[in-house]
């Protein structure tokens, strides 16, 4: 990790919010190294991924970088996403490389750059069949974005929103456009955020609240916006303005994990037998 940041380059503002961001990754190094440890032992290795989430600073506040998928794509086509994906041999075992490496191929951004720091990695994240372990950077240089195209075919779009907007919606208005509201791709009656909490079976039948964020693309939603959400609150040190979780919401990693395991589990067994 290199926290080396240097400071200067951005307003007194994000100053004090990458210090924040900093004290929390020096606070839970314990708890970091428990969750590399956690990661050896997920077999095959094939079930780990890693997202990137890259923070820049943008007319004076943080933002963060994402993608829209391609609208080919038979997984999640068309949805935006934070850079990232499915570790590699070539990874050698590295989630921190997956992170860079997916989004060096999705994005074109360098996979190793003095101007790209990285901070830590968020709360690992169940998603299906995988663990998804998000990576937080900061750039301290915002000439690499002028290089950053997307991969086509996988990537359709690049753009960003403003961090704290995951804490407090309406600060979305502050991006350069939103989507038309009422238009397919922001079909809700409110302005800029839209949740539900459907139950799922994965998590023993308990709810999971669904957030959607209008942006300037596709809504960020799923497993994108729990890790911006999560981000947020550590950068800005506070809750958002609206009720992050579903009253019956399973929220420890551990009895997610334990779910998603016994649910996938069941679904094989009964796979097996009816082979």
């Amino acid at each position: 990790m290199n926290n080396q940041i240097p400071l200067d380059n951005f307003t007194n503002n994000t100053q004090d919010h990458i210090r924040n961001l900093l004290d929390f990754f020096k606070r839970t190094k314990e708890e970091q190294d428990a969750r590399f440890a956690f990661l050896k032992q997920i077999e095959p290795q094939s079930r780990l991924a890693a997202v990137l989430v890259l923070l820049f600073e943008q007319n004076g506040r943080l933002c963060v970088l994402l993608t829209t998928r391609g609208k080919d794509l038979k997984v999640h086509g068309g949805q935006t996403s934070l850079p990232g994906g499915k570790i590699d041999e070539e990874d050698k075992g590295d989630i921190i490389a997956t992170a860079y490496r997916e989004a060096h191929e999705e994005v074109n951004l360098p996979r190793q750059s003095s101007q790209i720091h990285t901070l830590g990695i968020l709360d690992l994240q169940p998603f299906h069949k995988l663990v998804v372990t998000p990576v937080v950077a900061i750039l301290t240089d915002n000439a690499i974005l002028d290089h950053l195209k997307h991969n086509e075919g996988e990537v359709d779009k690049i753009f960003s929103y403003p961090l704290e907007g995951f804490l407090d919606p309406a600060l979305s208005a502050q991006t350069d456009e939103l989507v038309e509201k009422g238009s397919k791709d922001w079909p809700y009656p409110e302005d800029y955020h839209h949740f539900w909490d459907p139950v799922i079976d994965a998590l023993g039948g308990t709810s999971y609240r669904y957030h959607h964020f209008r942006s300037s693309a596709s809504p960020i939603t799923g497993f994108t916006a729990d890790a911006l959400i999560r981000a947020a609150e550590i950068t800005f040190n506070r809750s958002p303005t609206y009720e992050r979780f579903a009253h019956d919401q399973v929220r420890n990693f551990d009895e997610i994990f334990t779910a998603f395991e016994e649910h996938r589990k069941k679904e094989a067994g009964k796979a097996d037998r009816q082979q």
